[in-house]
């Protein structure tokens, strides 16, 4: 069993050695001072994480064929779609804590390297179990068709800190402070040190991606098999995650029909997953598919938007009352 997909040791130190670089010249030079991001800058750092991906994707390419690259491309495409999804949840935890809106991004930075040690620890241990148990794939794909028609149902609830494992945990360690202190996750009082309601925050995204993985890790087995492309096209999904917040937060109630988009590809990719030993279904056509769905949610989102939706939704109620 290779765990490392083939590649070179040098190659995964090489990669994680350039996303480390990345990350320390985000947050360390250019993003070092708490502000709040405007909807022009996220636009633009959000095309600045797509290009470095679609480069990655070039280099994918010319170091290991156009199958793989087409592989890592279409893994991007639906990591950073069902990334979405974890935008909803993280817009109600900040409102949930009232965080303010210039601590956010340190809020999302933390939990993105965290996000990129739990998916790297999933990664390798879904590699192991494929390998060693292929029925394991058809397990993913029931798992896969389930989350996308449980999707359809699932609310954005408030989250709840009390029954959050990691948090009870923090709050036994550490008494937490009534209120924010800057930045900062901890804070010495008098008394000793404290946790701030910013580092209660930081454990819930953890928690949330945490449950995510379980949907999006499954997802990207049924495209690839290889465990450094599966790596890779997650962690430049989740690095463009940021960014994508403040610019997807704005956008969110316009975009009416994500959730059943995001169901769509979930079923799509399990079915491919419980029938790749009987129907070869290519790469590139489950790519075209998956933007596809992606392209139909958005125009049915524009052209049937929540507030027309609900206009008529009044207006039929108000007909039917005038009948009676």
């Amino acid at each position: 069993m290779d765990l490392l997909g083939g590649h070179s040791i040098g190659a995964w130190l090489a990669f994680n050695g350039l996303i480390l670089a990345l990350l320390a010249l985000d947050l360390g030079i250019i993003h070092r001072k708490a502000r709040v991001v405007g909807l022009r800058e996220a636009l633009i750092w959000n095309v600045v994480w797509i290009l470095a991906a679609l480069a990655f994707w070039q280099v994918v390419i010319r170091l290991y064929g156009t199958q793989s690259g087409l592989e890592y491309l279409t893994g991007y495409v639906i990591e950073r779609a069902l990334s979405v999804d974890n935008i909803f949840l993280f817009v109600v935890i900040f409102r949930y804590f009232a965080v303010p809106a210039e601590h956010q991004r340190r809020v999302l930075y933390w939990g993105i390297l965290g996000a990129l040690v739990m998916r790297g620890g999933f990664i390798l241990a879904g590699a192991a179990l494929v390998a060693a148990f292929h029925w394991v794939l058809y397990a993913f794909g029931v798992f896969l068709v389930w989350s996308g028609v449980h999707l359809l149902w699932d609310q954005d609830a408030a989250p709840e800190p009390d029954r959050n494992p990691l948090v009870r945990l923090a709050v036994r360690i550490f008494p937490v402070t009534p209120k924010f202190h800057g930045p900062r996750f901890l804070v010495r009082l008098k008394d000793g040190w404290h946790a701030t309601p910013l580092l209660v925050v930081l454990l819930v995204v953890e928690t949330t991606d945490l449950m995510f993985a379980l949907d999006s890790i499954p997802a990207i087995f049924g495209i690839t098999r290889d465990p450094f492309i599966i790596y890779t096209s997650n962690v430049f999904a989740i690095l463009g995650l940021r960014a994508m917040y403040f610019l997807v937060a704005a956008l969110l109630p316009h975009f009416r029909f994500l959730k059943q988009g995001l169901s769509a590809i979930l079923v799509l990719i399990g079915v491919r997953m419980l029938t790749e030993s009987f129907v070869d279904i290519p790469t590139g056509l489950t790519l075209a598919v998956v933007c596809a769905i992606l392209g139909a949610a958005a125009v049915a989102s524009w052209l049937f938007p929540a507030s027309r939706a609900k206009k008529a939704a009044k207006d039929g109620r108000s007909g039917r009352s005038a009948s009676g």
